[in-house]
């Protein structure tokens, strides 16, 4: 929606997070003649029941579109619409690995003096950013499938990294979050771009379908010395990469600037050596498919922490990996954590080491006592952290808090 259809309204911003606050910062900015309400469901359940009294509703990412019963728009459609010219954007997404992406591409490009911003589901709202004057920024946007799920616009450069099942309580179907995230692409023109994943069938079909040109991702990546780890991560790289030729970043600059780039937290983050064992937080990997790539990026765990909300996974491929590696420890925290160890007794009997618990330093405690010296203990839950935690990065606080005081 247009700045200039704003003005005069009053308007509801639902849902009063990070992106909520923002939202209403910059109307008190750009569009002070709006009339400006707020609910949140910090206000009761009923906090939605009053939404036909606005004019315009202003719907945050965390609230689904099903719950909102009149007409609405979201703080991404009103970045997009409001671009001033020469403004460019690349938007991310995928079902994993699209933080690390996005912040590869912004570190390249600023390494390469390019004047980049960082937003979108990362951190920074994208209306936090917003500047109505500045034609000359490029934007780098993590956007996640609740963002997509209404957009009506597309990035100048759209990147897709990965696609399996995530976030169906929200979306409701896995057609409707496979939707969400071809939306990327939906809006696109022939000036656009596609970077995409050809390891996916889906986002290669996507491909044909896309006004876009189609960029699977470059095979002829120069040789880069990282601090990144496992194949999923060499994927990140190339996907940077692809996008880094698109603005003629040479391969010397590039070559650089991965070096130089600091790996997120809880994505595969060694915590450290203690006792002559190597702990190593995983705590993003919220799906089977995602601890899986963390275990093929990392040689010798003995020890895994496993299980999280129960969403109703396959945990199949994850349980049969886990007995070929001949993980001897495995911590299993619930909901899902007792399904998959019900599973691995079904289908491996000889798999003894099990370990129940409800609490991380119960589970750092029986990785010291169990965890051979020299191995690496992993935390990758494989599942949503929700059961136990408020979210991923608050479980994987704990696990490194707990291994550092029980080594005190």
């Amino acid at each position: 929606m247009n700045i200039s259809n704003l003005h005069n309204k009053h308007i509801l911003i639902a849902g009063y997070g990070i992106e909520g606050r923002a939202t209403k910062t910059f109307l008190e900015t750009y569009v002070p003649s709006a009339r400006i309400t707020i609910t949140d469901s910090s206000d009761g359940a009923d906090y939605l029941v009053k939404q036909a009294d606005y004019e315009v509703v202003i719907k945050t990412p965390g609230i689904p579109a099903r719950d909102i019963t009149v007409p609405y728009t979201t703080a991404t459609n009103i970045f997009f619409a409001n671009l001033p010219t020469g403004a460019q954007t690349i938007g991310v997404t995928g079902s994993k690995g699209k933080s690390t992406t996005t912040s590869l591409i912004y570190h390249i490009l600023k390494t390469g003096g390019k004047q980049v911003k960082l937003v979108g589901n990362i951190g920074t709202p994208m209306l936090s950013a917003f500047d109505p004057t500045d034609g000359n920024t490029i934007y780098a946007i993590e956007l996640s499938s609740y963002q997509l799920a209404d957009i009506t616009y597309s990035p100048h450069i759209a990147v897709i990294v990965s696609l399996f099942l995530e976030h169906i309580p929200y979306h409701g179907t896995v057609e409707k979050y496979y939707e969400a995230k071809k939306n990327i692409i939906t809006n696109t023109s022939p000036e656009d771009y596609y970077v995409f994943n050809p390891s996916y069938p889906q986002l290669a079909n996507w491909a044909t379908e896309s006004k876009a040109q189609a960029l699977p991702y470059a095979t002829d990546m120069p040789h880069t010395t990282s601090k990144l780890i496992g194949g999923h991560n060499q994927d990140n790289l190339r996907a940077a990469y692809t996008v880094s030729q698109l603005f003629h970043i040479s391969d010397d600059v590039f070559k650089s600037a991965v070096a130089s780039f600091q790996p997120l937290p809880h994505r595969l983050e060694t915590v450290g050596t203690y006792q002559g064992i190597t702990f190593i937080d995983d705590a993003i990997s919220t799906t089977p498919e995602s601890t899986i790539a963390a275990l093929n990026a990392i040689p010798n765990v003995s020890t895994i922490f496993l299980g999280g909300e129960d969403r109703g996974y396959d945990f199949s491929q994850l349980i049969d990996m886990l007995y070929d590696k001949h993980i001897e420890n495995i911590v299993v925290f619930p909901d899902s954590g007792n399904r998959i160890a019900e599973e691995l007794h079904t289908k491996h009997p000889d798999i003894l080491n099990i370990k129940h618990v409800h609490e991380m330093q119960d589970a750092v405690n029986y990785a010291f006592e169990h965890t051979p010296s020299g191995s690496v203990c992993l935390l990758s839950s494989a599942s949503p952290s929700y059961s136990l935690w408020k979210n991923f990065q608050e479980k994987g606080d704990q696990f490194q808090t707990c291994i550092r005081t029980h080594e005190t």
